[in-house]
C-alpha cells in the first residue's frame, strides 16, 4: 500500500484524467473492438492470436480471481482513497489485475506483430496501462505484476504458433479445442468447488457467468473457422472507405446482436449459463461467419481517384 499511497500524493485533476483515458485502453469493451477489427480488416492470423491470447488470459485471471479472492485496495485499507471516476468499473476481486492482462492479449499482441516504432509505441501503452491501474487506486502492485507476468507469459508463449498459424491452418482446431477443454475446467471449479461460504456471491455468480460465455465464445469460433475454411474464405483486403464502413456497421450489428439476445435467450433458457453461452455463441458467430460473407461486396467496391 505504501506505493498507492505515494501514487494518492501526486494526484491532480490533469494526471486523473489522462490516466483515466489510458486506463479505458485496458477495457474489455476496445480489447474486442480492436480484436474484431484486425480479424475482419488486417490479418486473421493476427486477429486470432489476440484472441486466443485475451481468451486464454481471461480463464486464467477469473481462476486467480475465485482462488485467492482478494479485495479491493480501499477495502484493504478503508483509509485509502481512489480516483472516483474509476470506482464504478473497479467491480469484483482485486487480484489480479484484468486490465493489464488486456493490454497484453491487444497492444502487447499489436507489438509483437509491428515493426519496431510501432512495437515501442504498443509496449509502452501497456506499461501505462499498468501503471493507470495503481494511480487510480483500483490496484495494488501485486494485482499488476502478477496480470503483468502472465499477460506477458501468454503473449510470447503463443506468438509462435500463430505468427505462420495461416499457413498451417489445421493448428486452429487443436488450439480452439484447448481452449473449449480450458473453459470446461474452469467452469467444473467454478460451480462445484466448494467455496466458502464468506465468499462474494456477485464475484462468484459473476465468474461462473463469464465461463459459460466463454464457453458459447469458444464453440462458436471453432464452427465458424470451419465454415470459412471450408464455404467463406473472406478477404481481409478491400478499399480503404469500404474497410471503415464494414467495420463501423459490423460492430454496430455485433454489439446490437448482443443486447438484442439477451432477453430472448432469458425466456427460452432461464437465467443463467446456459442463456449466456447461447447468446455469446450466435454473437460470436455471427462475427466470425456471417458477417465476413459480405466482405466480397465491400471488396468490390471501387474509389474514384482525383
Amino acid at each position: 500500500m505504501q506505493l498507492l499511497y505515494a501514487l494518492e500524493g501526486i494526484r491532480c485533476p490533469a494526471l486523473d484524467t489522462f490516466f483515466s483515458l489510458v486506463t479505458e485502453l485496458g477495457g474489455e469493451t476496445l480489447y474486442m473492438a480492436l480484436a474484431i477489427a484486425v480479424y475482419w480488416c488486417v490479418s486473421k492470423g493476427l486477429g486470432f492470436y489476440i484472441l486466443t491470447t485475451g481468451f486464454v488470459g481471461t480463464i486464467a485471471n477469473q481462476f486467480l480471481k475465485l482462488c485467492f479472492r482478494i479485495p479491493r485496495p480501499w477495502v484493504l485499507d478503508p483509509d485509502f482513497e481512489i480516483v472516483e471516476s474509476a470506482r464504478a468499473a473497479a467491480t469484483g476481486y482485486s487480484f489480479p489485475s484484468g486490465h493489464t492482462q488486456n493490454a497484453f492479449s491487444s497492444f502487447g499482441c499489436l507489438g509483437m506483430w509491428a515493426k519496431r516504432g510501432w512495437r515501442v509505441l504498443c509496449f509502452a501503452i501497456v506499461v501505462l496501462i499498468g501503471f493507470s491501474r495503481m494511480y487510480l487506486g483500483v490496484h495494488t502492485p501485486l494485482d499488476v505484476g502478477v496480470a503483468f507476468a502472465l499477460g506477458l507469459v501468454l503473449m510470447l508463449a503463443l506468438y509462435p504458433l500463430f505468427r505462420n498459424i495461416e499457413e498451417h491452418p489445421k493448428r486452429m482446431y487443436a488450439v480452439i479445442a484447448g481452449m473449449i477443454a480450458l473453459t470446461v475446467a474452469y467452469l467444473c471449479y467454478a460451480e462445484l468447488w466448494p467455496f466458502p461460504a464468506d465468499i462474494d456471491a456477485a464475484n462468484l455468480a459473476s465468474g461462473r457467468e463469464n465461463g459459460y460465455k466463454l464457453l458459447g465464445a469458444a464453440s462458436a469460433m471453432l464452427l465458424s473457422f470451419w465454415l470459412d475454411r471450408r464455404y467463406i474464405r473472406f478477404e481481409t483486403r478491400a478499399p480503404l472507405p469500404a474497410q471503415a464502413l464494414k467495420l463501423v456497421l459490423g460492430l454496430a450489428l455485433v454489439v446490437g446482436l448482443r443486447v438484442v439476445l439477451k432477453a430472448p435467450m432469458y425466456a427460452v433458457f432461464g437465467e443463467g449459463g446456459a442463456a449466456d453461452a447461447a447468446r455469446y455463441f450466435l454473437v460470436v458467430l455471427f462475427a466470425a461467419a456471417v458477417w465476413p460473407m459480405s466482405f466480397r461486396l465491400f471488396a468490390r467496391v471501387k474509389v474514384k481517384k482525383g
